[in-house]
């Protein structure tokens, strides 16, 4: 059994998730102790109880300990069925870090699947729908499967309440190798705003045009029904040729649009004067399925503690190894092996 200290490296729920897919996948079972260990309120909230119980349905696995709170359980697997599934968080917990625990599994199951999750779709602790949408399904299509996402409902933290379905039909996976991002494609700024006053957005958008060198048909603002709210996002996309980076701002209590809006525009201008290929935000999301393919490579900005947390545990479940190079260029190339 595979002995896991949740406290590791970034030491949040992404060790919990990629121990959870990979162990569907690879038949081993895990016990994980200190889980979120490094977190303010360590052990399993709401959303990662629900990807343990997601991964129970869908691999005929066992659990035990799991509850709101456990810092420790013992994961079974059992044998991965794609079907028809559903799964609620019942919170503003993210519906999207459910699917990252399930997706690998379903990607190479026996048969196509359906999920409809509930929960957070847009909240400040998880990348957003477009992100999932736009930038990494993309790649996981290239690497043979076919996952398509549809955003049915927003849902913002702390409501909840949103919902997406995803259609996957599964495929051996085939490596890439990802160095060359490709000539600028599309620029986009996307204002959502759902609950709260108008002036926000038209203040995010305005503060991201003085900062950003995109036309002005580039920024846009989308009010949501009035129910989905309180929330407030702006999105920011830079569409390549290979690669779509979209780099999101959540609005919160004490944080100006203006000070949201500048800190999402550094971000994106940041990437798009680098020449990396994946943001550190899509680092982490290839680091399964890359290990999955049993070889390839992409190049990101200095790897962070997430994504050193995820090759420690696909090195763990896989035993290939990844390795972490420097680039002259101040990017660096990460390769399995």
């Amino acid at each position: 059994m595979i002995v896991i200290d949740g406290s590791q490296g970034e030491g949040g729920g992404q060790i919990l998730r990629n121990a959870l897919g990979l162990s569907l996948i690879t038949g081993q079972s895990f016990r994980i102790h200190n889980i979120r260990g490094q977190r303010e309120r360590p052990g399993l909230m709401r959303q990662h109880l629900t990807a343990i119980e997601a991964a129970m349905a869908i691999g005929g696995a066992t659990c035990d300990g799991a509850g709101v709170g456990a810092a420790e359980i013992t994961f079974r697997p059992g044998s991965v069925k794609g079907g028809d599934y559903r799964f609620a968080v019942g919170t503003a917990g993210s519906a999207g870090l459910v699917l990252q625990t399930l997706l690998p599994a379903l990607m190479i199951a026996d048969a196509p699947s359906r999920l409809v999750l509930e929960g957070g779709t847009h909240n400040p602790y998880a990348p957003p729908f477009e992100f999932l949408e736009r930038s990494l399904l993309p790649l996981i299509n290239r690497m043979g499967p076919r996952v398509e996402a549809r955003l049915i409902r927003h849902g913002f933290y702390p409501r909840g309440g949103g919902s997406m379905e995803v259609d996957i039909t599964p495929s051996p996976l085939r490596r890439l190798d990802c160095h060359d991002r490709g000539a600028l494609g599309a620029t986009r700024a996307t204002a959502l705003v759902a609950g709260l006053p108008g002036d926000i957005v038209r203040r995010e958008i305005m503060t991201a045009r003085e900062v950003l060198d995109w036309p002005h048909d580039c920024f846009h603002i989308e009010r949501l029904a009035e129910e989905r709210g309180p929330g407030n996002v702006l999105l920011l996309e830079a569409a390549f040729e290979q690669v779509t980076e979209v780099v999101s701002g959540f609005g919160r209590f004490g944080v100006s649009a203006e000070s949201l809006a500048k800190t999402a525009a550094s971000r994106i201008l940041g990437y798009m004067a680098s020449t990396a290929f994946a943001g550190p935000y899509l680092a982490d999301q290839l680091i399964v399925p890359f290990s999955l393919a049993g070889g390839g490579s992409f190049t990101t900005v200095k790897p962070s503690n997430h994504t050193k947390s995820a090759i420690a545990i696909a090195e763990m479940f896989l035993g290939r190894q990844w390795q972490i190079e420097a680039q002259s260029d101040g990017t660096h190339l990460l390769s399995v092996k």
